[in-house]
């Protein structure tokens, strides 16, 4: 019985996964792409200087029940980095070869539209509760915009179904591996320190989501692109070729692991989409509940978090992946490839780093 549901799960999820849903995000991305005139790359510079504005000068209204700019930056961007930049990464390379590295980049690109409309629509459709707490997101400007409430609806299912038990399961199984990996902890007693530590931020509310992810995400993301650099510097003759190498396995002129064009090109575009969540309707949720002084500067800001997540972070964990080449012997993937990546260069203190 379980193993039959489990034959239909694969099978739809196969059928969305590798067809449906990976076709209707590049097409609406490009669509949007074009129809703003390429607004990720020609407002590119605007998106910093927002950026810094929302850390200086959190905002101007007196409203204490909302998040800046900033924070709602943050929590969306944690909820992009994480599984699919240590460990998606290592897969798609493992299976898709270093050209699915380069249509991780394109994704992220066309990505970068889906991610402006979605988020501008956010602050556009957002409404204020009786709390004072403004919320908002796909469900809200389906209803409002569409005036299609069984749409909105529908989505709030799926998407508490998706975060709820999927994702947050998947980053939970990447979690217990990596400490299983550096300290041999038991995966279950990992779990259950996950969902403790979990539970005393998620149950604080929007606010107490937002101090922490305000806090602990520059820090992390920042110290991991550092180290990055740090074994990109160590081995910056092998740069050149690194770069040489991801364009011409994207398009086929140099085969390893077997990998063709066609399994580079779904690697990297599936695991670009799983990393920045461009276009899945996830980041809109906490992008509403920020207060700017208009929509399309939030909108400017998100697309940037595109950006950050996969030209920079996900780039990292590539660059580091190639250099060391651990991703040829073909006996591991996932997370352990990233953490033997980095320990290779750095020493047994990666597995640890990685981990936490």
């Amino acid at each position: 019985m379980l193993q039959g549901i489990q034959d239909i799960v694969n099978i739809l999820n196969n059928a969305l996964w590798s067809y449906v849903l990976i076709f209707l995000l590049i097409f609406v991305g490009s669509y949007f792409t074009i129809r703003t005139n390429f607004v990720q790359i020609r407002m590119f510079k605007e998106m910093f200087k927002l950026l810094t504005e929302g850390v200086t000068k959190a905002t101007k209204s007196d409203n204490k029940n909302s998040v800046s700019s900033f924070q709602a930056f943050c929590i969306s961007l944690a909820s992009r980095v994480g599984t699919g930049n240590l460990a998606g990464v290592a897969i798609a390379i493992a299976i898709g070869g270093p050209g699915a590295v380069f249509w991780m980049w394109m994704i992220a690109l066309v990505g970068g539209g889906s991610s402006f409309v979605e988020s501008t629509l956010a602050q556009i459709y957002k409404i204020k509760d009786e709390n004072g707490y403004y919320r908002g997101g796909p469900a809200y400007y389906m209803e409002k915009a569409l005036g299609a409430r069984w749409m909105g609806i529908l989505f709030s299912v799926l998407i508490t179904l998706c975060f709820g038990l999927v994702f947050n399961s998947v980053q939970a199984n990447t979690i217990s591996l990596a400490f299983n990996e550096a300290f041999g902890l038991d995966r279950l007693h990992v779990g259950i320190a996950v969902t403790a530590l979990t539970s005393l931020v998620i149950f604080g509310g929007v606010k107490r989501i937002a101090k922490v992810a305000e806090m602990i995400v520059p820090i992390m993301a920042t110290s991991y692109v550092l180290i990055a650099i740090v074994v990109i510097l160590m081995n910056i003759q092998m740069v050149p070729s690194i770069f040489v190498l991801i364009v011409k396995s994207a398009f086929g002129m140099n085969q390893v692991v077997g990998a063709g064009v066609s399994m580079a090109l779904l690697q990297g575009i599936k695991r670009g989409l799983f990393s920045n969540e461009a276009g899945m309707g996830s980041a809109p949720n906490a992008v509403a509940t920020a207060e700017v002084t208009h929509p399309v500067k939030q909108g400017l800001i998100q697309t940037l978090g595109v950006f950050t997540d996969t030209l920079l972070i996900c780039s990292a964990t590539a660059f580091m992946i190639l250099i060391s080449g651990v991703y040829k012997n073909g006996d591991m993937t996932g997370i352990q490839l990233t953490q033997n990546a980095l320990s290779s260069q750095v020493g047994a203190w990666g597995n640890t780093f990685i981990a936490i």
